[in-house]
């Protein structure tokens, strides 16, 4: 199995690899545990800001690439780096591992309710015989703890937990004891796409670095949290 290349983005750790799914699907198969962080310059951004944020990313045992701001910074420095989009690997894996249906039990936690659900059966159409279980994320304290309970009964192999940045890499941390062997993946809005609930951004703004754009186009409330874009990018330029 072939090793990431551990590289620092303004003091937190990106593994780099060419293929970061095959990379997961063998570590799932030797049951390596793997917490997946998928970093963005708002998240680094914020980790600056919030110890508890870049402490969790410290933690996380494969930090890949996700956004166009850490692809620039890494080819400022040298390094050919793909993007990786959270999204995209968890289709990778969802299309590999959804074959092996109740062998291979997965889970989507997260977002509005019905959302979760929906998605999984959007899911269900593209890979027959897949086993989802779902949970929105609104759950009262008490259904909180039962959705742990089932976790550990369940134990799915790959969980999906779409609460928003940075709660959801909370969660995970707190949690991923209860499913050691899991790929535990933040996802973010991934639930809200596959449900049809929004689109993601079309393939010519993605390949040019502009995700972002159609993303403040569909939620005009995130403009204050753009702003740290350009102060990424300064920092990039003066570390």
């Amino acid at each position: 199995m072939n090793q990431p290349t551990k590289f620092s983005v303004l003091d937190l750790p990106v593994h780099l690899l060419d293929d970061y799914s095959s990379y997961l699907i063998e570590r799932l198969h030797q049951q390596q545990g793997t917490h997946v962080v998928t970093l963005n310059a708002e998240m680094v951004m914020l980790a600056e800001r919030n110890s508890s944020v870049s402490e969790v990313i410290q933690n996380a045992d494969l930090v890949i690439p996700d956004g166009a701001g850490i692809i620039i910074y890494l080819r400022w420095r040298g390094k050919k780096q793909q993007r990786s989009p959270g999204i995209e690997l968890a289709e990778s894996l969802l299309q590999e591992l959804g074959k092996l249906g109740d062998n291979c039990p997965i889970c989507f936690y997260g977002g509005q309710p019905g959302v979760a659900e929906k998605a999984a059966k959007v899911w269900a159409e593209k890979v027959p015989g897949i086993s989802i279980i779902t949970s929105h994320g609104y759950l009262s304290p008490e259904e909180q703890e039962q959705w742990k309970i089932t976790l550990q009964v369940k134990q799915p192999q790959l969980i999906l937990v779409g609460l928003g940045v940075p709660r959801q890499e909370f969660w995970i941390s707190a949690n991923r004891s209860f499913c050691p062997q899991a790929i535990w993946i933040g996802v973010g809005g991934s639930f809200d796409i596959w449900s049809g609930t929004k689109s993601r951004a079309p393939a010519l703004l993605r390949d040019n670095h502009l995700e972002w754009l159609y993303r403040l186009y569909q939620e005009p409330w995130r403009w204050r949290r753009m702003l740290v874009l350009p102060q990424f990018f300064f920092r990039s330029l003066f570390p």
